[in-house]
Formats: structure tokens, C-alpha cells, sequence
């Protein structure tokens, strides 16, 4: 169903998914098969993916990043973790997948080598960042607990909290591959967007093994 000419007002009629949940859920499909043997990690406790592997995969450890909650801790049932800082045991995972949520993280290396600490050997990793052209622009940077504007602020909503705006650290490129190696993926690559998605909204898909 295309409500408005753009990405954000196509929607899948049986499951409300984006194209952005489509374009992960195809790859996810055809590279990685059956989930049903798979012990999954999502980063985000809602919406169409979060359903799938809940209903799907052997197990499915499902969070949200809460500003005022530790991580590990739940308030209203859901998990909060945080991807620098996971608390989950080392191994622990077959699959990891996350939309949209690495270019809202201030240190992004740091969050990598955590998301492959997580994962077991041979394991995937799917996930979307928005994409622009092939090398990564920082936007801004932590510094002793202080954000540094590099570029002018960018924001995106979080659905997690009402659409409160949430500051974008940077614009990634294709180099996100390099960054992914040096995180100590065994393999990277970038699925392309589906040229024959509808409508013609549809993403890359960044993948990843352990």
C-alpha cells in the first residue's frame, strides 16, 4: 500500500512492514534461510522484524536503547541494551539483525566489536544504515561526555519514543564494509537495494558474518 509518494508511506498490508523491514526481510530469506534453528538478537523490541523472529526463530532477544534504564534492566517488559555496551554473554547468538539504529551510536567501532563478541562463529548479521556514496561522513563525536558538531545536526525520529528527534553521528558509505572487517567480521558485503521492489522503494542491506 503506497500512502504517499516516498519511502515512508509504503507499507506491507499483512504486516505493516517498511520498505526498509522489506528490504532486510528478503535478504534475510535468501541468505540466511530458515530461522527456525537460530538464536536471534534484534535490536528493537517492536514492529514487523521483531514479530517475525519472536514468532520464528528458536529464540529471539528482543531490546530498546532507554536513556534512564541500566542496561540489561526492563521497564514495561521490555529489555534495554545498549549496542557499545551489550550484556549479553559472549557466543550467545546465531543472528543478529538491527534497522536503522548504528548511525545514532557515538562510537560505532565500539559497538561493532560488541555486536560480534555476541555473535557465534559462521553467525550473520543483517542490518540498514542509511547510505551516501562510498566514504563515511562524521557528523559528530563524543568527547568526555560532550557532543561535537562536526557537520550541521542531523536528526531522525525514533518511533521507540514517540518520533523524538535523535541526533545522527554520521552519513555512512559503502566503506562501512572496512569498518565492519575491522570489527573482526570474517566476511562484509552490501546486498542491493531490489530494483524491482514496489514502487521502487526498497534499501541495501549490509551483511555480515562472524
Amino acid at each position: 500500500m503506497r500512502l504517499a509518494n516516498e519511502e515512508s508511506g509504503v507499507r506491507c498490508l499483512r504486516c505493516g512492514a517498511s520498505p526498509v523491514h522489506r528490504s532486510l526481510g528478503a535478504v534475510l530469506r535468501r541468505c540466511v534461510g530458515n530461522v527456525g534453528s537460530r538464536d536471534a538478537c534484534e535490536l528493537s523490541a517492536r514492529g514487523p522484524l521483531a514479530r517475525y523472529l519472536r514468532a520464528h526463530a528458536r529464540s529471539a532477544a528482543l531490546s530498546e536503547y532507554l536513556v534512564d534504564v541500566p542496561p540489561g534492566a526492563l521497564r514495561g517488559g521490555v529489555r534495554c541494551e545498549d549496542a557499545e555496551r551489550l550484556t549479553y554473554a559472549d557466543a550467545s547468538f546465531d543472528l543478529v539483525t538491527h534497522t536503522e539504529v548504528l548511525e545514532h551510536v557515538a562510537d560505532d567501532a565500539r559497538a561493532l566489536r560488541e555486536l560480534r563478541r555476541v555473535l557465534r562463529p559462521g553467525g550473520w548479521m543483517l542490518f540498514t544504515v542509511p547510505l551516501y556514496g562510498a566514504i563515511t561522513a562524521e557528523r559528530a563525536r563524543l568527547r568526555n561526555g560532550v557532543i561535537e558538531h562536526l557537520l550541521p545536526p542531523v536528526y531522525h525520529g525514533d518511533p521507540a519514543r514517540g518520533g523524538e528527534p535523535v541526533l545522527a553521528y554520521r552519513d555512512y558509505g559503502g566503506d562501512i564494509v572496512a569498518r565492519l572487517r575491522d570489527a573482526a567480521f570474517a566476511q562484509a558485503w552490501i546486498e542491493p537495494a531490489d530494483a524491482a521492489a514496489p514502487w521502487g522503494f526498497a534499501r541495501p542491506v549490509i551483511c555480515a558474518r562472524a
